[in-house]
């Protein structure tokens, strides 16, 4: 169905081309994985299957792809569209209609789909995403999540024979995305559909996968069984380090198949207490926020209902919860540019004298009525050095011409000298290699994403919200990211991150707080509330449950104590 035939490309900005002699075959009916590190060409090859690279890209490809008999040299998208279905890193850039019922019409109106038909297969796509409730709606309405669903089902009405998709399930909870890839599997295994898929929560998506193409960052591109290759690769899902750690053959691709391989591994273990996923607190964690009776609705219908919270400095906060239950909304009031119908917050600068305490007993400060403030109330700049966002689309915040004029502009605006840290180093600790000269909006959405946490996190306000801040990133950028975030808890600061990366959560996080409907319904520490949820337990702690491990590398760190090693 898809031959690549020694395919190279190269940009023209480029010394080195990011696709070099390239070979594989995807047949019919495979779903095939693509897995690689930010930047390392996932989405030119994705490009390459509809003609998007080099037609729309610009640069030069060598070689041939071949996409069900026709050449993409030869026959540009538009030629493409009725084989081959595009679900782009971000729906929005996607959309062309106003609501969600347009918007998945609207493909089949392009191809001439008599009008029954468009409405029985608008119907079956409306149940199978979980839209039906969602179908009158705008669609700059919706959360990221939502957008995301309608993405994928405006592709799938159509019917296409190749379907790609580049982080698909990046916005979506747990729950949805176990909706979408079952609805992709089942193309897959019903229709016979051809599926490739970039995506880097590769835990989600590895034990569907029949084929896996792992691009190592140096143009190569190593086609195999997910067993083969996960086997040697440098990015692996956390069943998949555990079962390296453990020594299991064939490496287990399900939770199912790990749990019956590590049976010996949970008696070998059973009465051993694991390592904290984090440090201990500090002494004396000041409060720095408060939030009062926060509501927030959009044409009178509540997003945020009177919600009540506490942000303790030197505290990672998780903020949890299926798609449209209220975390951006409530984000974006706490941090005082969005709407908010009522309530209050209040910033409150902690006491030198509580960051200097000995190491005791962790307790809460109250904090002093004097030093506290209203973000919404000061000016955006005094503000940013309070309470920093990061919105679900970085974009918003880039504006500049080259990487290194934002970077100039966030040190010029931050306290570097306080902070110890420039932007720049930031940005090379969360993903190396970016040149200063490239532009941002020519970045990968990883590195979109990266140069955004560096601005904002430059200028180390005391409170750091981040929305969905793993999306995009690789595991080596999230390891990087759980550093950044941890140093800034260590400093005394409260971070928040709103996410749906229950893996990323169970190693970064302290305290996860869970939104339904906009209430908070659970609040408390990681290991309590995650596990406590099959919804939200990482593949560690479905593997070895009933043992409180949550981490691969808290269950490393116990194997290697162990005299008999691993099991």
């Amino acid at each position: 169905m898809i031959t690549f035939e020694q395919v190279s490309v190269r940009y023209e900005d480029s010394a080195e081309p990011v696709l070099r002699d390239v070979d594989f075959t995807v047949e019919e009916g495979e779903l095939c994985l693509v897995v690689g590190h930010t930047g390392v060409g996932k989405s030119t090859l994705l490009g390459a299957v509809n003609g998007l690279v080099p037609h729309f890209t610009g640069g030069t490809l060598y070689g041939r792809v071949v996409v069900d008999g026709r050449d993409t040299a030869a026959h540009p998208p538009r030629e493409l569209a009725d084989v081959v279905g595009v679900v782009g890193q971000d729906p929005l850039d996607g959309f062309v209609t106003d609501t969600v019922e347009e918007e998945l019409a609207y493909a089949m109106e392009q191809l001439a789909v008599p009008p029954a038909t468009m409405r029985k297969r608008v119907e079956e796509t409306l149940d199978l995403l979980g839209l039906a409730d969602l179908r009158h709606r705008a669609l700059h309405e919706l959360s990221g999540g939502q957008q995301q669903r309608v993405a994928i089902g405006s592709v799938l009405t159509a019917h296409p024979r190749v379907l790609v998709l580049d982080e698909p399930t990046s916005a979506l909870d747990p729950t949805a995305a176990e909706e979408v890839l079952a609805a992709v599997t089942r193309l897959v295994h019903d229709l016979g559909v051809t599926v490739v898929l970039a995506e880097h929560r590769l835990e989600r998506v590895v034990q569907y996968a029949d084929r896996v193409l792992h691009l190592p960052g140096d143009g190569r591109v190593v086609s195999g069984t997910p067993a083969e290759v996960f086997r040697t690769t440098s990015i692996a899902p956390p069943i998949v380090e555990l079962g390296r750690a453990a020594g299991w053959s064939p490496l287990p691709l399900s939770i199912r198949d790990a749990r019956r391989a590590a049976a010996p591994l949970r008696t070998r273990l059973s009465g051993t207490t694991p390592a904290p996923a984090r440090p201990a607190p500090p002494a004396v964690r000041p409060e720095l926020l408060t939030a009062r009776g926060v509501t927030v609705a959009y044409r009178g219908v509540p997003a945020v209902r009177e919600v009540e919270l506490q942000l303790y400095g030197g505290e990672i906060t998780a903020l949890m919860g299926r798609n449209g239950s209220g975390k951006s909304s409530l984000l974006w009031a706490l941090q005082g540019s969005g709407p908010r119908s009522a309530g209050s917050v209040r910033v409150h600068r902690p006491d030198p004298a509580d960051q200097a305490a000995p190491a005791t007993t962790p307790a809460k400060a109250e904090p002093r009525d004097g030093d506290s403030r209203d973000p919404r109330d000061l000016p955006s700049a005094q503000a940013r050095k309070l309470v920093g966002l990061v919105p679900q689309t970085p974009t918003d915040l880039l504006y500049l011409e080259t990487v290194k004029q934002e970077l100039d502009q966030a040190d010029g605006e931050s306290d570097t000298a306080a902070t110890g840290t420039s932007a720049r180093a930031l940005l090379d600790r969360l993903a190396p290699g970016i040149a200063d000269d490239s532009h941002p909006r020519d970045l990968s959405e990883g590195q979109k994403l990266a140069l955004v946490l560096a601005i904002q996190l430059a200028a180390a306000p005391w409170v750091m919200f981040l929305d969905e801040p793993t999306r995009g990133l690789d595991y080596r950028a999230k390891e990087q990211l759980e550093r950044i975030v941890g140093e800034l808890a260590a400093e005394g600061r409260s971070v928040v991150i709103a996410t749906h990366d229950v893996e990323f959560v169970a190693r970064a996080a302290d305290r996860v707080v869970v939104m339904a409907e906009g209430d908070i319904v659970a609040d408390g520490p990681t290991s309590d509330v995650i596990v406590a949820s099959p919804v939200f337990a990482p593949q560690t702690a479905k593997i070895l449950a009933p043992l409180p491990y949550l981490t691969v590398a808290q269950a490393t760190a116990a194997l290697t104590a162990s005299p008999e090693g691993a099991a």
